[in-house]
């Protein structure tokens, strides 16, 4: 992992064409703004696990399975 410090208006850049910008430091967290072609997926690592917390617990709950391989091609690809 890599570990910078940056301030407010610095940016990172990833590859070609993703920016990552500081857009507030505060005592509770970091506001950043991330600026991605729109065919690359940005998410919040904690929505991605509720997403799929749910769906493994709603395929468990019994569904036949046309639900089942739905729920699965919810599922984000793991990297």
């Amino acid at each position: 992992m890599l570990v910078l410090s940056r301030r407010v208006g610095e940016r990172l850049i990833i590859g070609d064409d993703i920016v990552i910008t500081v857009i507030d430091v505060r005592s509770d967290g970091v506001r950043i703004g991330i600026d991605a072609p729109r065919s690359v997926r940005v998410n919040r690592a904690e929505v991605l696990e509720a997403v799929k917390r749910a769906n493994e617990e709603a395929a468990r709950s019994g569904g036949d399975e046309a639900t089942v391989e739905s729920l699965r091609a919810l599922r984000p690809p793991t990297t």
